[in-house]
C-alpha cells in the first residue's frame, strides 16, 4: 500500500480530544480529503462494528463530492472491494464497519438508526433543524467542514461556542500537494473579488453581498435619543409577535426589542405590555393585515394604530431605513439575528434582485411600520426632534 499523504487537517483531528471538530477553510485546503482519509485510516481501520455517517444537504451534491472522493481514496490505496459496496443504498462496509452516505433530502435516513461518528460535508448548507436531527442520533464524534461564505450562521452562534467544540481554519497554503497553476488561479482572486478572496483564499468569513442592513450594537438606548414610536408585527404558532421600540437622534435610529414571542393572544400582548410598562399613550404602529387584533388591543387601552401599507411599501420602508445609521441594543438578540440575515433575493447566477427574501423579517417589519408612519411625513424631525 502506498504511503498515506496527509496535511494539518488530519493532524488536527488525530490530536484533538473534542467531540465536535469544525474544519473551516478556503478552497483546495484539503479539508474534505483529509477528513475522509482520517475516517478511513484513523477510524475505520482501528475499529470494528461501528457506524460512520457521511452527510450533505442534497444527494446529488453528496454523490459528486464526498462519496466520490471516499471511493477514489479506497481505490488509490487498493482498499476498494466492489462486493462490499452497496450502491443502491449508498453504503460501504470497511473493516466490518458500516459507512453510510445520507442527505437531508432523504428524511427516512436522517431520522433512522443511530451512528457512532458523523461527518457533515459543507455543513453551512444545512439549517439548524437539520443539524439537530443528525446530532440527536450521533453518539460519538462529529466533524464538519465548509467554506465560510455566510457572515452570520448557526455554526458560529450555536456550535463554535460549545465547550466540546474545537475550531480550525486552513487555506490552500496548508495543502502541499497543490499544482502551481491552481495556486496561481486562487491568488488571482486578490485582485478580482475581495469577498471571494476572503472566503476561498484566506478561509475567512465572507461579507454577504445580499445583506440589506448594516447595524451596530450598543449597550443601551442613549440619553440623547428620543422616543419615536413602537412597531408591532403579529404572529402566533410559527411566527412571533414582536414589539420593537424605535428611537431617533439626528440621522441615527435606535432599536430595542421588547416582545418577540410565539403563542401570544391579544390579551397576552396587552398583559406583557403592562408588565413592561409600555406607555398607554405611546404610539404603536401594527400590521394592518390584522385589523381585529389592532381593534381589540386598542379597546384594552393602548394607543395602537394600523400601519400604512401599499404598493412597494416594503421597499419604500427599506429605503427610508437605509437613510439612517442604525443601532440595536445588545439584549435585542432576536432582532440582531434578523438584521444579520435579512437579505435581498438572488437569482440562480447570484445576481442580487430588488426584492427581500420573506424570512427573518418579524422585527424588521415592525420597525418599518413604526418608522414609515413617522418619518414619511414631510419635514418630520427638522424641528421636533432636536
Amino acid at each position: 500500500m502506498r504511503t498515506i499523504q496527509t496535511n494539518v487537517v488530519f493532524d488536527h483531528i488525530e490530536k484533538s480530544d473534542k467531540r465536535i471538530l469544525i474544519e473551516q477553510g478556503g478552497t483546495r485546503s484539503g479539508k474534505t480529503y483529509n477528513i475522509l482519509i482520517w475516517l478511513i485510516f484513523g477510524y475505520c481501520m482501528r475499529n470494528t462494528g461501528k457506524v460512520a455517517t457521511i452527510a450533505r444537504k442534497t444527494y446529488p451534491a453528496l454523490r459528486t463530492s464526498a462519496m466520490r472522493d471516499f471511493i477514489q481514496i479506497l481505490r488509490d490505496y487498493n482498499l476498494y472491494d466492489e462486493t462490499k459496496h452497496n450502491k443502491s443504498s449508498s453504503e460501504y462496509h470497511l473493516n466490518n464497519n458500516l459507512v453510510e452516505f445520507i442527505s437531508l433530502d432523504q428524511p427516512t435516513k436522517v431520522r433512522g438508526r443511530k451512528r457512532d461518528i458523523l461527518f457533515i460535508n459543507e455543513a453551512n448548507e444545512l439549517h439548524w433543524e437539520d443539524w439537530q436531527q443528525l446530532v440527536f442520533r450521533t453518539t460519538g464524534r462529529i466533524i464538519i467542514d465548509y467554506n465560510p461564505s455566510d457572515e452570520f450562521h448557526w455554526i458560529y452562534e450555536r456550535v463554535k461556542t460549545r465547550e466540546d467544540a474545537e475550531f480550525h481554519i486552513t487555506t490552500y497554503k496548508d495543502n502541499p500537494f497543490l499544482e502551481e497553476s491552481i495556486i496561481q488561479e486562487i491568488e488571482l482572486l486578490k485582485n478580482t473579488d475581495e469577498n471571494y478572496w476572503r472566503i476561498y483564499g484566506l478561509g475567512e468569513v465572507g461579507v454577504g453581498k445580499a445583506i440589506i442592513f448594516d447595524v451596530s450594537l450598543i449597550d443601551a438606548i442613549p440619553d440623547k435619543a428620543r422616543f419615536l414610536s413602537y412597531g408591532m408585527d403579529f404572529g402566533y404558532t410559527n411566527d412571533p409577535t414582536t414589539l420593537i421600540g424605535v428611537y431617533i437622534w439626528d440621522n441615527e435610529l435606535y432599536f430595542k426589542e421588547y416582545i418577540y414571542r410565539t403563542n401570544m393572544t391579544n390579551r397576552d400582548i396587552a398583559n406583557e405590555m403592562s408588565r413592561l410598562m409600555i406607555g398607554r399613550r405611546d404610539e404603536i404602529y401594527a400590521d394592518s393585515a390584522e385589523p381585529k387584533s389592532v381593534d381589540e388591543i386598542y379597546k384594552m387601552g393602548w394607543n395602537i394604530k394600523p400601519a400604512t401599507k401599499g404598493r412597494d411599501s416594503v421597499n419604500i420602508g427599506i429605503d427610508m431605513l437605509k437613510r439612517y445609521k442604525l443601532y440595536v441594543t445588545k439584549d435585542s438578540v432576536n432582532t440582531i439575528k434578523e438584521f444579520r440575515n435579512y437579505k435581498w433575493k438572488e437569482d440562480k447566477n447570484g445576481i442580487v434582485l430588488n426584492s427581500p427574501v420573506d424570512l427573518f423579517n418579524h422585527s424588521v417589519d415592525a420597525i418599518r411600520y413604526a418608522t414609515y408612519a413617522k418619518l414619511s411625513r414631510p419635514n418630520y424631525g427638522q424641528y421636533a426632534l432636536r
